[in-house]
């Protein structure tokens, strides 16, 4: 008789690719919110 064992959930944080995505994508929301923060300085200095 075979047993069957439950799969491991998907979002296990010990998987270094996933560690790897999750600081991508939080470098990338950094440089938005720089990139955002850039222009709004641009604009402001632009109409003083």
């Amino acid at each position: 008789m075979t047993t069957h064992r439950a799969p491991k959930p998907l979002s296990d944080p010990d998987r270094p690719v996933e560690r790897a995505v999750t600081a991508a994508l939080v470098l990338a929301v950094l440089a938005g919110i720089g990139w955002i923060g850039g222009m709004i300085y641009t604009v402001v200095g632009w109409s003083a």
